[in-house]
């Protein structure tokens, strides 16, 4: 064997330019020789049905330029060039060996043939076929107090759990170390890891609390009344919380000051979910309405009707940048929705036991609960257009007896589903749905207390501001679009007409009043006299100001006198305003057909503007 890796060649020392020459050659000379009788013969019969991995070929023809430029004659350009092409050569053999990374769809389970069903195969095959590693995710936590929601960090090394009675813990699951566990004797409905595991926000029966790692009690969030679910955006230090008053609200980290609050007017809402491609929250209400909300518009991007009843579940997959959403109701049914365009439904089927818990994987796996087991489904069936209502292919499935399911979710970088129910909580694994390569610069599984430290501060000092939040993130650094509608005059730009303050429109217009303004200089400036017989003077000038501002006839004598002036700027402005208008109603003539659109002419191009 030794031999046989000598002869190929694989493994090359590094040398400079001049020994890679004489290395192609001797490597030329022992390709084009042929085996002769002199030769290994174990080598000669391996040779025919033996190939080296990728890794272990020489590459140097790929890595060297072939072109040396030689008709250039200033050395520096030629060897900038020659440099140049060096790393475009070793570009392309890194991206060709980038190929043995897993990008593709692996870890799935496949069945050998037609009659195996994923589906079939149970919890305790998959543990025992699976590594002791990932054998450690298989578990049962039998806790009282329940129904239990969970959250993972976002290295998914840490979870939070709270239960409906008031009990709260954090902990390492992969270690067992508790960090912090808590029995608040009260309602509470929701919890959130914040920047890190070093603080979680809890949902508590009146107010929303936060909790630093050893849990205690750091502050305590009057603004948020009666708080249901909440969700945290990483990227813009955004606590935000829904609750049964309806109002939805937006509170910085950071700096402790409430950015946002809307008036959701559709009652309370039960349902929440953030998109991590462009941090936009999604809303579930009562009456199957399934809204968009962003910390800048007072108002719904999107609200469409979604369901028949009460919405449940909502999810967005961030396995397809935020462009598939899913939502499950009370009446039964499990829809998949696309983000770009919301034209309908891609695919619809119904659940058995009503309503449903939903979940996204970071590699597009969905988890359904339906009644007393979950479900979980594979892409690209969820998002293929099925025109009939049918379940699209099942790839896993696992029963809970302990009814209600109440929370489903994905640990990050793992393969592992958590589930919340009325006695604990249940962890399994569904082979294919975490992603197994993670970036230590966003999240990173084995990070320590400087690396931790380090990365909260500079995730701190790169903070998004709220009012870059938008459905196409990909916004900023656009060109802005053109005003329809300015009062740019002789080819100046200016403020448009819509923002201008009311007083300017007015008097663009000719209908400004501008007698009250003149009365308020001249009482500004007779209270700047110094002396006390200025100021009696002034109160006295005052008083009957105030009594001739009284009458109307002296308004509408003013007026009239106004109507005189002619200012040419204005003029101008109002007969552009006036072509604009004339311009937008030819337009919308001939969108309804009531008028054939001109023909352009040759002519046209001496017509005066």
């Amino acid at each position: 064997m030794d031999s046989l890796f000598t002869k190929a060649d694989a493994i090359q020392p590094l040398s400079n330019k001049k020994k890679i020459k004489s290395d192609k050659r001797h490597v030329k000379k022992s390709t084009d020789s042929k085996p002769g009788p002199s030769s290994d013969r174990t080598l000669a019969s391996v040779t025919h049905s033996t190939s080296l991995p990728k890794s272990l070929r020489p590459s140097d023809s790929d890595i060297v330029p072939k072109h040396k430029h030689p008709h250039i004659k200033d050395l520096k350009l030629r060897a900038h060039l020659n440099s140049q092409a060096a790393h475009a050569a070793r570009t392309k053999s890194l991206l060709q060996d980038a190929e043995l990374l897993l990008t593709g769809d692996a870890g799935l389970i496949q069945a050998e043939n037609g009659m195996e069903k994923t589906w079939r195969v149970s919890q305790d095959e998959i543990v025992r076929g699976a590594g002791q590693e990932a054998a450690k995710g298989r578990q049962e936590w039998k806790l009282d107090g329940g129904p239990y929601r969970s959250r993972y960090s976002r290295n998914g090394r840490h979870l939070a759990i709270v239960g409906n009675t008031g009990h709260v813990a954090t902990f390492d699951w992969q270690t067992g170390t508790i960090h912090a566990e808590l029995q608040l004797q009260e309602t509470c409905r929701d919890i959130t890891f914040l920047q890190d595991q070093s603080y979680f926000a809890v949902a508590q029966k009146k107010y929303v609390f936060i909790y630093d790692r050893n849990g205690v009690e750091l502050h305590r969030l009057k603004s948020h009344v009666e708080p249901t679910r909440l969700e945290f955006l990483p990227y813009h230090w955004l606590l935000a919380s829904v609750g049964n008053p309806g109002y939805l609200k937006y509170q910085d980290t950071s700096t402790g000051a409430v950015i946002a609050e809307h008036r959701t007017k559709a009652g309370a809402c039960r349902t929440m979910a953030q998109n991590r491609h462009n941090a936009v929250i999604h809303l579930g209400h009562q009456n199957g309405v399934v809204s968009l909300w962003m910390p800048n518009l007072p108002h719904p991007a999107v609200q469409l009707l979604a369901h028949l009843g009460p919405v449940i579940g909502l999810s967005v997959d961030p396995s397809s940048g935020g462009r598939y959403m899913a939502s499950s109701g009370a009446d039964g049914t499990v829809k998949i929705w696309d983000c770009r365009n919301w034209k309908g439904v891609v695919r619809e089927w119904t659940t058995r036991g009503g309503g449903a818990e939903l979940e996204w994987s970071a590699k597009g796996a969905l988890a359904v609960t339906t009644g007393g087991s979950v479900n979980i489904y594979t892409k690209p069936s969820i998002q293929t257009p099925f025109a009939a209502k049918a379940a699209p292919p099942l790839y896993l499935t696992h029963s809970i007896p302990h009814r209600p399911l109440t929370s489903v979710r994905f640990c990050p970088f793992q393969d592992i589903l958590t589930i919340g129910h009325n006695a604990g909580l249940s962890s399994i694994l569904v082979p294919g749905s975490g992603e197994p390569n993670f970036d230590s610069n966003e999240a990173d599984p084995f990070e320590d207390k400087r690396r931790r430290q380090e990365r909260e501060v500079r995730g701190l000092m790169d903070k998004i501001q709220p009012d870059m939040i938008a459905l196409d993130p990909d916004f900023i650094g656009s060109l802005a679009p053109p005003t329809k509608l300015t009062t740019a005059v002789n080819d100046k730009h200016d403020i448009p007409f819509a923002r201008l303050p009311r007083l300017e429109r007015l008097r663009i217009q000719g209908k400004a009043d501008e007698t009250e303004v003149d009365d308020d200089a001249g009482v500004q400036a007779a209270d700047g006299a110094g002396d006390d017989s200025s100021k009696k003077k002034s109160r006295e000038e005052r008083e009957k100001r105030k009594m001739r501002g009284k009458g109307k006839s002296l308004k509408r004598y003013l007026r009239k006198q106004r109507k005189n002036v002619i200012d040419p700027t204005a003029v101008a402005i109002r007969a552009k305003l006036e072509k604009q208008r004339e311009e937008k109603q030819v337009a919308k003539a001939i969108e309804k057909g009531e008028m054939a659109p001109k023909k352009p002419s040759a002519l046209d191009r001496f017509k005066r503007a």
